[in-house]
């Protein structure tokens, strides 16, 4: 029987309308930066891609800026901290492009539940007034741009009441106004729901990547919301209008364009809807395998194909390992580095402790199937039973 897929979040696969852009890109002999007819055609293949990704996030085209992959956008946002007058800190949630800048050890925003934790908040804003520093130093400075994600990677979780994170939306929590701004990563709800916001509530900078929405891998950007130009972190050429040097990468960026414009395409036609009901199947099959699963962020605003699930006590690479050899991708709630296997730390930061460990993410895409579900619920059943008759 043939495998099955169900780890879109890691990335998804490669849309036919990208492949068939980065084929035709790949006749294109010109450099973008050239003036000759060549050089224009070249050029015209990014500037249309720059379009398509700004209506697919509500951006002008002029705040797109590629890079080669959503971390270098992060770090070209992180850059900028200087211009907001003060430090940047990410929250312990967030991706490690984010967490290997910080400079403040913030709080998580969320419980176990997915929930606005009312305390984090608090000391959230806490942290903002008082800024990074030893508590009597002259050189303490204020925690100034923020990145928070707009949808967790592992959880789904998407922050309340708004698609798009900013200053404005903990507003109700925080004693006073203290001004500060945010990056936001909108890498895993690009291309699944609405990129929508008011214009007071807009972030100043948001990355996202290609190959999370059908695109190839390799090609990021950093969407500029500021009155400035972001100061560029590669210098040389003055491409991508002198915010980031270097020849861009026309194929790639074809491709970008191509999966974006599919991409919003499928969010407007609700077709991510019907997603969100194969979720949901998969997650009451699952529970009527299992009365001690938990499901982080259930009752929470959460991305329409996203489930997280910890069964205590069965480690979850353990599963990934037996739902592959089953013939299911899927991941660990846990990160993998230098060979070593750890607890999730997102799900550390929102509280649930050893069970951390036992995390698994499921992650559907659009050609997922009610039967791939069932039987991926089947096999996951199967798989708990032979577990608990060994912890017998």
């Amino acid at each position: 029987m043939s495998r099955v897929y169900l780890d879109h979040n890691a990335t998804t696969p490669l849309r036919p309308e990208a492949r068939e852009a980065m084929l035709a890109a790949m006749d294109v002999v010109g450099n973008p930066s050239s003036v000759h007819a060549e050089g224009r055609a070249a050029k015209m293949l990014v500037e249309r891609a720059r379009a398509q990704v700004a209506e697919l996030v509500e951006c002008k085209p002029t705040q797109v800026v590629f890079t080669g992959s959503a971390t270098e956008a992060a770090a070209l946002a992180v850059a900028q901290k200087d211009r907001h007058g003060g430090r940047f800190a990410a929250l312990p949630t967030e991706h490690d492009c984010f967490l290997d800048w910080s400079e403040a050890d913030l709080p998580s925003l969320f419980d176990p539940q997915g929930a606005l934790n009312a305390a984090g908040a608090t000391e959230f804003c806490n942290w903002i007034v008082r800024g990074v520093g030893d508590a009597h130093s002259t050189e303490r400075a204020p925690v100034a741009l923020v990145a928070m994600s707009a949808a967790n990677s592992e959880t789904g979780v998407m922050l309340p009441d708004a698609r798009v994170a900013s200053n404005t939306n903990i507003n109700a929590l925080r004693a006073g106004t203290v001004p500060y701004s945010v990056v936001c990563d909108i890498t895993q709800m690009a291309g699944k729901v609405p990129v929508a916001y008011d214009g007071d509530k807009r972030p100043a900078y948001m990355i996202l990547s290609a190959h999370k929405l059908g695109g190839p891998k390799g090609v990021g950007a950093l969407i500029n919301f500021t009155a400035d130009d972001p100061a560029p972190m590669l210098r040389g050429g003055g491409q991508e209008m002198g915010r980031r040097s270097g020849t861009e990468n026309v194929i790639g960026v074809a491709g970008f364009g191509a999966a974006a414009e599919a991409a919003h395409r499928d969010v407007m036609s609700g077709k991510w809807a019907e997603i969100e009901k194969l979720r949901n199947i998969l997650e009451s099959a699952l529970e009527a395998s299992s009365n001690t699963t938990i499901f982080v962020g259930k009752d929470a605003p959460r991305l329409p194909n996203t489930t997280c699930f910890a069964t205590p006590g069965w480690k979850g690479e353990t599963q990934v390992m037996q739902m592959d050899l089953a013939g299911f991708a899927i991941s660990a709630g846990s990160a993998c580095s230098s060979g070593k296997v750890k607890a999730s730390r997102v799900l550390t930061a929102m509280g649930l402790g050893d069970v951390a460990a036992n995390a698994v993410r499921v992650s559907l895409g659009l050609e997922t199937t009610e039967d791939d579900v069932t039987r991926f619920a089947e096999a996951w059943a199967q798989k708990l039973k032979k577990h608990e008759a060994r912890a017998a």
